[in-house]
């Protein structure tokens, strides 16, 4: 079974905070900083795709990969 086939295509607000391990209130506020996408209805009920939700946090990853460490500035991974 690949990593995917467990979650569906398209998620209701608890499955895509579960799915990218966040709070509502968080998922809300990555959705508002655009870095998740926005829902769309789908039977009357607001629905994410798992795909945009993926291409979205694949994007923000490449970006992170490319900044400097987040961690060189905080005390615990600090170096020396």
């Amino acid at each position: 079974m690949g990593a995917h086939e467990r979650w569906p295509r398209m998620m209701k607000r608890a499955t895509a905070c579960q799915y990218v391990e966040l709070s509502a209130a968080e998922l809300e506020r990555e959705i508002a900083a655009g870095r998740l996408p926005h829902p769309v209805m789908l039977g009357n009920v607001v629905h994410w795709s798992r795909a945009e939700i993926d291409a979205y946090l694949e994007r923000l990853t490449e970006n992170e990969a490319a900044a400097t460490d987040w961690r060189s500035g905080t005390k615990l991974y600090a170096n020396g």
